[in-house]
């Protein structure tokens, strides 16, 4: 395996401001301690979601109601009527099939 090939790989892990070569290098642990101190506080586990989406924005929760349910339910009624009646039933308003 090709050393930047490894380099590229591993990029994304170390923060560059943090573990810089002077601090890596060397026998010792001992300037390991920055970056040891800076992983050690970072938040464990999953992150929280922010976001619930579409359910848990209008259907979860104290806020919850039908009400988006509804609109989409009447908007597409309408939007089918008035398709209907543009395409077909107006031809017929006067005249019997």
């Amino acid at each position: 395996m090709h050393s930047s090939l490894a380099r590229r790989q591993l990029n994304g892990l170390v923060p560059p401001k943090i573990a810089t070569p002077r601090l890596v290098s060397g026998n010792s642990g001992g300037g390991l301690d920055p970056l040891v101190d800076f992983y050690s506080k970072l938040p464990k586990g999953r992150a929280p979601s922010r976001f619930g989406g579409i359910k848990g924005r209008f259907f979860a929760g104290k806020n919850a109601s039908a009400g988006p349910a509804l609109a989409i339910i009447g908007g597409i009624f309408l939007i089918g009527y008035t398709l209907d009646y543009q395409l077909h039933l107006k031809h017929h308003k006067n005249n019997a099939h």
